[in-house]
């Protein structure tokens, strides 16, 4: 294995620096509309949406917020205008969204579509109940193209939602107007806070343009009406307070499975570690073993009360020793795990992983993969050696592996080796990425390279002179735009994770994630398709 970039501290000062630029990109989602619409907001009496999340949440219970990054880099808000995420509400795991009204009244662009769409997502694949806490002026109108037409996905999400038995909660805080309307509309259960909700399809303006009919909030849709002339409300509370304590008891008398404890050993070796392994320059490799040992669950007992067991039981380890498979469980859930041990993916790797996920179907067990790759490995002897077919095994495996899959890119996610590897396209359950994480077709001087041999090809093609002096410009804004691309902040705004989080917790996280996938059964696929072997 060849030693990682740079002395341990040396590494720890670099992954220290960029959790430090992390935490000030979240401190931009936290900070909502900003200092001047909060302290409205506040003026006006009501809570903030991550606070009426730690409200409805149990106390001392852990909140995984989803995509807070969405939007980075755009003209919108940093989080889209939406709270999304897991919470426990009465030992129930509920994906929860929390328009924030500080944000344009909480009006919806086009990013709070990926991220609602994509918590709805979440909450069919691992069947869980959802609760919005609603307010919302509805569609921001100048990007209204990019919303209307995809927006009514939603609404159907809610229907089928109910649909399959799994409920629908909407606690209304405020304004839920125009299309916005529906999502009480079609919720199962609707609270409505008494003289703050207003619940209508338009408002009095547009009623007095469209009729002539002059009527006020109160009358047209607020609280108290729906409660007691419309019946849109089920429940009428007196203040936020008492909203929350009525979602908390409609969850309650659901009947729904809670979460299950299991018994765990802490890790072997000490999860601050992990801000010693990732190498300055990701060129070069590093032993996914040391991330292994401090994330999964240690050599105390494990899930089998009072056994002793192995921290890691690798499998293959001398064969395809670039990729590491092995068992191992986290908070006393089973798991196997796929690991990039060198960057690079050759036959022997692919075919390994090919098995091994076969193997984690067989035996119902999700898949765990860490990312550090430059994709599969090129060249005339690798070509003829079959890697185009042992990649498309390796690809067809994790295509149609049913288990549920957990994907945490830590390095380098390339090419064809971020498919292989269960990247965002192939839908794992979860997906996060550390700050020290890069994905893109290839490298930038790989990419910049690549345009300039074809540059030179082209002109010698022509009979025309290359100006490598003039295309020098060309590579350096190639590079410096594919560098921007590759870095996490932007795959995050782009919404192609469900977060960037600090290594340290990534333990904590996956666990989380684990405990909602075991709400329900696991069952692995009985058929994979032709190999091409």
């Amino acid at each position: 294995m060849t030693a990682a970039t740079g002395a341990p501290s040396e590494r720890r000062t670099a992954m220290l620096a960029k959790i430090a630029e992390l935490e000030a990109e979240l401190a931009k989602a936290v900070a909502g509309g900003g200092q001047k619409y909060v302290e409205r907001h506040r003026a006006r009496g009501k809570l903030l949406a991550r606070e009426r999340i730690e409200l409805l949440i149990d106390e001392g219970s852990p909140f995984l917020e989803l995509q807070p990054l969405i939007g980075w880099g755009s003209d919108f808000a940093v989080g889209g205008s939406l709270v999304t995420g897991i919470g426990i509400v009465e030992g129930v795991a509920c994906l929860i969204v929390a328009n924030d009204p500080t944000v344009k009244g909480g009006a919806l662009n086009p990013y709070s579509l990926k991220k609602s769409f994509r918590a709805a997502e979440i909450a069919e694949q691992n069947g869980l109940p959802t609760i919005n806490l609603t307010e919302s002026g509805g569609a921001d109108l100048p990007t209204q193209k990019d919303i209307f037409i995809p927006g009514g996905r939603g609404f159907r999400d809610l229907t089928r939602a109910s649909a399959a038995k799994r409920p629908t909660i909407s606690v209304v805080f405020g304004n839920s107007t125009a299309g916005g309307a529906y999502v009480p509309g079609m919720s199962d259960y609707v609270i409505m806070v008494k003289e703050q909700a207003k619940v209508f399809l338009a408002g009095p303006p547009l009623v007095k343009m469209a009729t002539g009919e002059e009527t006020d909030d109160e009358s047209l849709g607020g609280a108290e009406m729906h409660a007691r002339v419309s019946g849109s409300a089920d429940f009428l509370a007196v203040d936020e307070y008492d909203a929350l304590r009525l979602a908390r008891r409609v969850v309650a008398r659901l009947d729904r499975p809670r979460i299950p404890a299991r018994p765990f050993a802490e890790p072997d070796l000490d999860p601050e570690g992990l801000l010693d392994l990732i190498p300055t320059d990701l060129k070069e490799p590093f032993d996914p073993r040391e991330a292994i040992l401090r994330i999964v669950d240690g050599t105390g007992p494990g899930n089998v009360p009072g056994s002793p067991q192995s921290a890691f039981d690798e499998f293959k380890p001398l064969y395809g020793s670039a990729l590491c498979t092995g068992w191992a469980s986290l908070f006393g859930h089973q798991i196997g795990i796929v690991a990039n041990a060198r960057g690079v993916l050759m036959s022997e790797e692919a075919q390994k992983a090919a098995q091994f996920i076969q193997l984690a179907n067989q035996k119902d067990t999700p898949l765990l993969f860490l990312h550090n790759t430059t994709g599969y490995m090129v060249g005339a002897d690798y070509e003829q050696g079959g890697i185009i077919k042992h990649g498309a095994m390796m690809i067809n495996a994790v295509s149609n592996s049913t288990v549920p899959h957990l994907t945490v890119i830590m390095g380098a996610s390339y090419g064809a080796g971020n498919y292989g590897m269960n990247g965002r396209a192939y839908d794992p359950r979860f997906l996060f990425t550390w700050p020290s994480a890069k994905s893109a077709v290839m490298g930038p001087q790989q990419l910049s390279g690549v345009m300039e041999i074809v540059a030179r090809q082209s002109a010698e093609s022509k009979g025309q002179p290359f100006d490598a002096e003039g295309f020098r410009g060309v590579k350096d804004m190639v590079e410096t735009m594919v560098e921007e691309q590759s870095l996490p902040f932007f795959l995050s705004g782009m919404g192609y994770d469900d977060g960037v989080i600090d290594p340290r917790d990534t333990r904590t996280v996956l666990g989380l994630c684990l405990s909602v996938i075991h709400t329900r059964p696991v069952e692995g696929a009985m058929s994979f398709g032709v190999f091409r072997m």
